[in-house]
Parts: C-alpha cells; structure tokens; sequence
C-alpha cells in the first residue's frame, strides 16, 4: 500500500453511506438550529481510571466540532482529581442552569464547568456521598423495574445505582426545561457501570431521548479470561448464568446485558467484541465504532523522527546508569522494546512476552549476533521502595557526567590559553595528573558493582509471588553480561518527576524502537494504536481489535510496522515462537531500514484519527434517533447539515472483506498516483528500482520483510 491508497482509505471512511463526515463538523452551528443535543455519560468523565478516559478525552474535540455547546459530558465527582481536571463555574445556559439548581436545591452535590482538555467540553459532575441516603430507596425502585437487586456490601454497584438515577433524573429535568419545542436530545453511555441511568430512561418513558450504549469489554469476558480459558474457542458453549454467579458478578453482569437490550442503538469498539457481545449478552450490536486518537500532524517528515532521538538519548541516560559495572554493550546497536498497560498478566500476554523474550535472548546468541535488545515491561503494581541499586547507579552515573563535563570546560580553557600565547597544546599540558586522580576515582567507583543490574526499579510488595518476577525467574532473565536480552520491570506509571526515568508515557513511547503488546484479550488495543500515531512499530495480536482492524485492511502490514501474532489458531507455543521470529526479525533489520519502517508506521495514524473514524459515532446518533423519531424521518433528515454526497469509491479488483464499521480494503490494483516515498527522497541516492512499493503477500521471514522494505544494508 502507497501512501496514496492509504489517504483514499481514510478518505473512504470518512464517508458512510453518502455522507462526508467532514462537512458534518460545522462548530455545532446545525445543532443550535435544530435543537439536536448530545449528553454523553461515562464513569471516566474528568477521571482518570483506565481506557475510555482516552476514548471520550480524545474524541472531545471532534465531537465539539460536530455539537458546539450542545454538547454535554456527565461523570461522577473525583474530588482527587478535580483541581486539575475542570475549571469550575456556573452555566450560562440557561436549561442547563436552571436544571442544576433544582437539583441542589434538593440535596444533591452538583459541579458544573468545563473540562480542561482541546475542546473545553462542558462537563457536570454529581458528588454521590451528598444521595447515600436514597440507596435503599433507589434500590427498591430498581427491583421493582428491572428485578435486579445489588447486594449491600458491593460498594462499587452501589455508586453505579445512585449514579444512574442522578443521571436520569438529570436528564429528565434538562429535558423539561428545553420546552415543548422540537428537540432532539441522545443520551450515549460507556460500559455497564453507568448503565442503570440508561435502564431508569427507559423504564421511566422519558420522552423522546434517544439512547446509545457501547461496551467497550464486556464485564463477564475479561472475567473468563483472567481464568485462563479457552475462551473465543468456547464462546458459545459457556453457561452466561452460571459463570456470572459463580464470580459474584451477576448483578453487574445483568445490569450490563440489560443496558445493552434496552439502548435504542447498541454498539461495540472492534470486530472482536462484537462476536463477544453477541454471545454473552445475546445481543448484536447495531454498529462497530472503532476507538480513534487525536492525531497531531507534522509539517515535516522528519520532525516526528527527531523527537525519537531526543527521547531515545533520556533512555540511554537512564540505561547508562542502570547498567554501570556491565555496561559493555553498544548502544547504537542496542534496541529498546516495551509493553506496558493494566497489570493483567495473561489478558496482556506478559506471559507470552517474557517467554518470547527468552526464546529471542537464545536466538541471538546463537546467532551470535551483536545487536542488545532491552526490554522494558512497564505494569503498576503495589510497591514498597524505589530498588537502591537503582537510585545508586542513576547517581554513580550522573557524579562520571558531572566530573567528564567539569573537566570538558577545564580542558577548553587550557587550549584556549595556550593557543592564544602562540602554542600547540600537547597532551601534558591538556590533562594533569590531578585530572586523572579525578576521572580515575569516577571511573573505578562506576565499575565496581558486586551484583548484576536489577531486574526490577522497585522493591515489589509480595515480590515472592509476584507473577511478572516468577516469570523472569523462570526463564533466567537476570541481566547478565553474556545474555543479549536485558529486562527491567517498571512497576508504576512514568512520570517526568522520577528520580529515575524521568520522562511521562508519550515521551518514553516516541524513544522506544518497538511497543509489545501480545494480548489475549484486547477488546480494541490504545497502546498499539498510541504506538502508531507517534510512528513506532508495535506488535499486536488477532484478538485484539486493533490487531483485526489493521489485518484486514492493510496490505502487508509488517512493512508499515505492524506485526500481528496469531493466537487464535495457533497453540500458545506456536504464537509464542512467531512473537520471538518477530522479535528476531526486527533486530536484523539495519537503522536505515527502521527508519523507513517508523515513518510508513506513522502514515496508518490518518487511519485512526476522530476526524476519520467518528463518522461512526456520528451514523449511531443518528440510528438512534430515527429510533425515536420514526415519525420525522424528513425533520431528522434537516438535522444532516448540507452535505455533499460524493460518489461512491469503485470496487475493488477482488473481493474485501471490508465490514461498514472499518475502511475498505484496497488491493494492489488500486493504487493511486505513482508517487515517490518521501522517506526515500530524504535518505538520498537509492535506484528506480528501489522506489517501488507494490506488496504481494505478507513476508514470511526476514528476507522476504527486507526485499520489501525495497533497501539494501548498509
């Protein structure tokens, strides 16, 4: 695939059934028109907790782009993160206004503001210790609706339930104060945790509010999989009932199922999840809405490539210190890969990556290759310290720094004087002898290490069983100086305020070489997709929607740095060992060839940008309110803005596979104009021959991979 056909698959997405998503994103000016409102509820509103605070923080600015201030984010009230997250004021709305008023004046704790992302959404948050009191109320209530009952002690499905009556009776009473006006307002809910607010619409009859519901994971599936399951091979035969009760989740797995029946238009984030979907909650989805990012765009090429060295030079830092006393390893021939995400060890395939890892130390001493892969594994978990060991030899080797740039300024004065009284400076003169006490008491102090480098940067509450060490114990990944794979397990998130890589998530990703991501189950997959947009090559797996997602529409996607590990079909020795070929097969690649590689893998972020896949959002919204309003179909057609309806893109020469929910597949007869790739033009003097970009078939070893990334070694 040219960068062309990529551009006309974003551009196809971006149109659905006629409609150019583009022309949809008018600064809301259509929404005020026509009354049509967006209130979108999820529990990670303003609150970092895990996946859909990316999902709804980075689909904000499209969304405002679409709504304007019609559009409306509802999330419970973090007092933690609150100062940091939302500029609290009062409405200037006035429904809005009014509606929050009431219902603080009837007890309940209200925060209103605007959420301190791009796009500056309004928010509204409810404080659910000012409701505690109507629990059991509530709780009859609900049983006498849905008969679901939620026991006592589960604290969390209690914040759930008064959090959905808050939210219903929120929009209930927004609602009424709109007036008796044609409005057309749609209520989306993420996951089960804020489905009861969906239920309560529904039961209740609220009229006219037109409701979406997406699972993003289904609750019961990250259940069966964390029991080690064979679980997409079983979909069908499991026992929903049973396997709820039997893990004390059938309440919340009820409220889930029936959140999902009752939303006007139900949808998922992947292909995946959709076969997931219908199997445990027994229904289909309406529609696949995959997850985007907001993708920043470089003027330049090379720009993005830039960032990787400087971030790539604060790792080395960081690696020079940890390693002091067995560093003898090249760092121009070093490569850093990491997975990072939720410490689940066998949903995350951490598993299968160490034992990669083990397999791939093996291949490289055989091979006796001179390449040194070192790999970090970055998953929170409980921790006691920063590891001593660590924190010593970040200042072991910042005390050589201090001392080689002291004597750096000394050295160039001495020269400097010299040659201004008319003389060559010769080696004495240059470096004294006190010059040399000093460097040698730097240098004998950074070699003197009676242990190898740490395996972990902290000491790990239970670190005895503690799985991701257990693992390394296993495979004998100690970090010693014959072994060409290096491991250091990060068990917190980064921060730019470590006292040992001091660098947040995005900056140590743009640094790294290569993300490792080999899930079990990933209903969608941020840390790939992350991976792509900043044009870093990942590995991912066919059971994770981003891993489909790009299989099926991407045309040899191990040249645009995209490899997928199939565990679907293989045994888990067998994914296992193509995990570790991968692995292998990127080390002998030359820096050259990465570097055309991470700018192909920068290219595919068109493909994932809001701007290109919230048209999917936008058809939901849509759905759900002819829903509602089967009656109006001609007033709801007005709700369209102006649209240009463009001419659909021809057939391609073979059959796709190509889903409505994802772009379509483009084969090699499509390709666009011939264009030079501009990687190539920048790296200078390579034949015709060598431009060319047709693929015919995904490579199956390293030479086949080489022959298409179309270069020849250095």
């Amino acid at each position: 695939m040219s960068k062309g056909k990529i551009k006309r698959a974003a551009s196809t997405l971006k149109m659905l059934e006629g409609i150019t998503f583009e022309n949809c994103l008018d600064d809301g000016i259509h929404c005020y028109q026509t009354n049509k409102w967006l209130i979108e509820v999820a529990w990670e509103v303003a609150n970092k907790v895990g996946g859909i605070y990316t999902v709804i923080r980075s689909k904000v600015p499209t969304t405002k782009k679409e709504y304007g201030d019609n559009y409306i984010a509802i999330g419970p009230l973090n007092e933690s993160q609150l100062r940091t997250e939302v500029e609290i004021k009062e409405p200037e709305i006035g429904a809005l206004r009014t509606t929050i008023n009431l219902m603080r004046s009837q007890g309940v704790g209200v925060v209103y503001g605007n959420w301190l992302i791009e796009g500056y959404p309004q928010v509204v948050l409810f404080d659910l210790k000012t409701v505690s009191g109507r629990l059991a109320k509530w709780k009859a209530e609900l049983w006498e609706h849905t008969r679901i009952g939620i026991p006592d002690m589960d604290f969390e499905a209690n914040n759930t339930l008064l959090f959905g009556f808050l939210v219903e009776w929120f929009i209930g009473e927004f609602a009424h104060q709109l007036g008796s006006d044609p409005k057309f307002i749609t209520a989306h809910f993420h996951e089960w945790n804020v489905g009861v607010g969906l239920m309560m619409i529904r039961a209740r009859c609220l009229a006219k509010i037109a409701t979406i519901f997406t699972t993003h994971a289904t609750l019961l599936g990250r259940y069966l999989c964390a029991g080690q399951c064979d679980f997409y091979n079983n979909l069908d035969k499991f026992n929903i009932d049973k396997e709820a009760g039997d893990r004390g989740i059938y309440h919340r797995y009820c409220i889930e199922r029936a959140s999902a029946h009752l939303a006007h238009v139900f949808t998922t984030v992947s292909q995946i999840t959709n076969y997931e979907a219908e199997n445990l909650l027994k229904r289909k989805p309406d529609l696949v809405t995959p997850n985007g990012l907001g993708v920043k765009k470089f003027s330049a090429l090379h720009e993005f490539q830039n960032l990787h060295a400087l971030s790539k030079e604060k790792i080395n830092n960081f690696i020079r210190g940890h390693f002091y006393g067995h560093y003898d390893f090249d760092l121009d021939k070093t490569l850093y890969i990491f997975s990072a995400g939720r410490y689940e060890f066998s949903n995350k395939g951490v598993d299968m990556f160490i034992e990669s890892l083990a397999r791939l130390n093996h291949k490289l001493k055989s091979a006796q290759s001179d390449m040194t892969v070192i790999a970090f594994l970055i998953f929170p978990t409980n921790t006691a310290s920063f590891n001593v060991e660590s924190l010593k030899g970040q200042a072991i080797s910042k005390q050589l720094r201090d001392t080689v740039h002291n004597l750096q300024n000394e050295i160039g004065k001495r020269i400097y004087e010299l040659c201004l009284k008319g003389e060559l400076p010769h080696g004495d003169s240059i470096l004294r002898n006190e010059d040399l006490i000093e460097l040698k008491k730097s240098v004998y102090t950074s070699i003197q290490r009676h242990g190898l480098p740490p395996i972990c940067t902290h000491n790990v509450v239970d670190d005895a069983i503690d799985p991701i060490l257990n693992a390394l114990r296993r495979c004998q990944l100690f970090n010693n100086r014959y072994d060409r794979v290096k491991v250091i397990f990060h068990p917190e998130f980064l921060k730019s305020t470590s006292p040992l890589i001091a660098m947040d998530y995005e900056e140590f990703v743009r640094g790294c070489h290569m993300g490792v991501f080999p899930s079990y189950y990933e209903p969608w997959g941020y840390t790939p997709a992350e991976c792509t947009v900043m044009g870093i090559p990942s590995i991912t797996t066919n059971l994770s929607g981003f891993g489909c997602f790009m299989e099926e529409h991407i045309t040899d996607p191990e040249t645009y740095g995209i490899y997928i590990v199939d565990r679907r079909f293989k045994s888990s020795d067998e994914s296992c060992e193509q995990l570790a070929q991968h692995l292998y097969d990127f080390t002998t690649l030359t820096r050259r060839q990465r570097i055309i590689q991470r700018n192909r893998t920068e290219r595919l972020s068109e493909l994932l940008d809001w701007n290109t896949l919230g048209i999917y959002y936008y058809k939901a919204r849509q759905s759900a309110l002819l829903k509602v309003h089967p009656d109006m179909k001609e007033t709801l057609s007005y709700l369209q803005p102006k649209l240009r309806y463009d001419k659909p893109v021809s057939e391609p020469a073979s059959p796709s596979m190509s889903r409505s929910s994802t772009p379509r597949h483009f084969s090699d007869n499509e390709d666009s104009s011939s264009e030079d790739d501009e990687e190539l033009n920048r790296l200078n003097s390579t034949t015709n021959s060598e431009r060319s970009f047709t693929y015919l078939g995904r490579p199956k070893s390293t030479e086949n991979l080489i022959k298409n990334l179309n270069l020849k070694d250095e």
